[in-house]
């Protein structure tokens, strides 16, 4: 099981139409967020994403995007780090 951050807040999206289905994107993905089958890639487990962005910049075809560094995920990080609570600038949602 992955880790969860904040429920439905992750930014990665996934433009089937352009994926060439080459896997790269599951393979790099640290918490399985995506799985290829068919020849395309899928998101199974979009709340485990961390936004790291490996996905996105190993993707050839440019069939994901997410806004590495910045979102929900990325304040909850920081929080943990520095012994805060997150602060992901954003006006709903659990945990904003």
């Amino acid at each position: 099981m992955a880790l969860r951050y904040l429920s439905n807040v992750a930014t990665l999206a996934l433009d089937a139409d352009h994926c060439s289905g080459c896997g790269i994107c599951a393979e790099v993905c640290p918490h399985g967020v995506l799985t290829v089958s068919s020849r395309k890639a899928a998101i199974v487990d979009r709340d485990a994403c961390m936004e790291c962005g490996a996905c996105a910049k190993n993707c050839a075809t440019g069939a994901l995007t997410v806004q590495a560094g910045v979102g929900c995920a990325a304040a909850v990080l920081t929080g943990m780090l520095r012994g805060t609570e997150p602060t992901c600038d954003c006006s709903t949602g659990p945990g904003c």
